[in-house]
């Protein structure tokens, strides 16, 4: 008798990415990735690797992807958790993602220094490119982000309000569709 071992099952896995909405007084960076037939918006960061400490894998990120060593900016408190079960396009089974944000604030001078572009490895080795963008908060409610703040970020008051509820509404097959 031979034991084929089952299918994964869709979100059996969890993975946590740390990202941050990174301020400049009233704009935000965020990083803008043009696909056939759709654009849309990520905060800076990315997967936390197995074993690696979230803050550690927060830095990592926001070095690589926009050069920011967050020595140098202030805050750095987590704003928002963002549930996802979404079914994507792909081979594999769509893993659980809990989605936490971090929020930093810098300064003009710091910001003069940071990347203008990110390149994200895919896993055939080839790069995407990923444009570096600084948008007003307040004018984010309708662009397509992911995980979907958009509303949530455009409805704060300032860029330094305080929080009251980090968990944002879960993101599922009910209410997101994979472009």
């Amino acid at each position: 008798m031979t034991n084929t071992p089952a299918a994964p099952v869709p979100f059996s896995r969890i993975k946590i990415r740390a990202g941050a909405l990174v301020f400049c007084g009233d704009e935000v960076a965020l990083i803008r990735r043009d696909r056939a037939g759709s654009t849309h918006y990520t905060p800076p960061g990315g997967n936390v690797e197995d074993g690696e400490d979230l803050c550690r894998a927060l830095g990592r990120e926001l070095a690589e992807e926009l050069g920011l060593d967050t020595a140098k900016a202030e805050g750095g408190d987590l704003m928002w958790v963002i549930d996802q079960r979404v079914s994507r396009p792909g081979p594999t089974p769509p893993p659980r993602k809990l989605h936490l944000v971090y929020r930093f604030h810098i300064g003009a001078d710091v910001r003069a220094t940071l990347a203008e572009q990110e390149q994200d490895e895919l896993p055939d080795g080839s790069h995407e490119v990923g444009v570096i963008e600084w948008i007003d908060y307040r004018e984010t409610a309708g662009l397509p982000i992911f995980p979907p703040i958009g509303p949530a970020l455009a409805a704060l008051v300032d860029p330094r309000a305080a929080i009251t509820d980090a968990a944002l509404d879960a993101v599922t097959d009910a209410n997101y569709t994979w472009v």
